[in-house]
């Protein structure tokens, strides 16, 4: 088991989206307790090539989830609508 762990920035992002998509994060968020790093159904992952440390990437609809993973600790960094893009 992975212990998850979220940033500030994280937090503010997460309070401004709407209830019915916070509660699927919160549910995609418990589903990567078990395995952070194996897509599965509800549960689509992937990792974000040129990135040090290695970080991935979890999409929930329209939204991404930016996390890395050190030891036993999944840190969320940041979540964003697909249209901003990614940053390094």
């Amino acid at each position: 088991m992975y212990t998850v762990l979220v940033s500030a920035t994280f937090q503010k992002q997460f309070k401004t989206l709407q209830k019915d998509l916070q509660k699927r994060i919160k549910s995609a968020l418990k589903k990567l307790e078990e395995n952070p790093f194996q897509p599965r159904s509800g549960v689509n992952i992937k990792a974000l090539e040129g990135t040090t440390p290695q970080k991935h990437r979890l999409r929930i609809g329209d939204y991404r989830i930016i996390y890395l993973i050190e030891d036993k600790n999944v840190k969320v960094i940041e979540v964003f609508k697909r249209s901003r893009g990614y940053r390094r």
